[in-house]
């Protein structure tokens, strides 16, 4: 845990010392306010909810997520770091839970600072603000599944460039998965079971489920255990790549 820690205050602390941090935030909280208000009729639904602000998170993550994560491991890989990175006196476990502890909190800071919106809501109307408590605990949890997808990717190329498109499009992938477009296109050839498992990995499908209220533990057990499986497919790929 002590090594975790110290991973973990190294990794944030190198955002805030680039201007990556401030550029990230400037442009999710500008996005997420011109796709709130002008695609999502904020003010013209008449509703004194958040539905239209997060209705747009899977799509806003799928763009800036896997920029945020394509340089975990695919920068250390590029300069040369990672041999001394792992020469630390810590294991490879805290080595990667700090990265990866390091970049969700720094997406969480990120949606911390959307709470404008919240006020907002609040001042126009009253709205049911243990949805929204849970929305935003169900984005941060969806935020840390893409995140984790993207570190473990990041582990496989020296590129950066690389590791953002492959990271988009597996994160899309895992987005659309549930949507009538592929089942539609599964249907017809492939058993019931295998709809229904593909369906099962959607994360619009789990993500809406929580916006709209409906607290099932189901939802969260399936965000976190996406994170488990691919940090511990992060930690075999950096120590299978360290060494290239």
């Amino acid at each position: 845990m002590r090594g975790t820690l110290v991973i973990f205050r190294r990794e944030l602390q190198s955002y805030f010392a680039t201007p990556l941090a401030y550029v990230f935030i400037v442009i999710f909280l500008v996005m997420a306010g011109a796709l709130t208000f002008f695609l999502g009729n904020f003010f013209e639904r008449g509703q004194a909810d958040l539905q239209p602000f997060f209705t747009f998170h899977p799509w806003l993550y799928l763009v800036l997520i896997p920029a945020l994560a394509m340089r975990l491991w695919a920068e250390e890989r590029r300069s040369g770091t990672i041999e001394l990175f792992l020469t630390l006196p810590i294991s490879m476990a805290a080595a990667v839970l700090g990265k990866f502890l390091a970049s969700w909190a720094f997406a969480g800071i990120a949606l911390l600072l959307t709470f404008p919106f919240w006020i907002t809501v609040n001042y126009l109307g009253h709205p049911d603000n243990g949805v929204i408590v849970a929305s935003y605990i169900g984005s941060f949890l969806m935020a840390g599944a893409f995140l984790a997808i993207g570190a473990a990717l990041s582990a496989l190329t020296k590129n950066q460039v690389i590791a953002f498109v492959v990271t988009a499009a597996v994160c899309f992938l895992f987005t659309v998965s549930g949507s009538p477009v592929v089942l539609g296109f599964l249907n017809g050839w492939a058993p019931q079971s295998v709809l229904r498992t593909v369906a099962s990995f959607s994360f619009l499908t789990h993500f809406n489920a929580i916006v709209r209220g409906v607290i099932d533990l189901r939802d969260a057990v399936f965000f976190l255990s996406v994170i488990a499986v691919f940090l511990f497919a992060n930690a075999i790929l950096v120590d299978l790549k360290k060494a290239d």
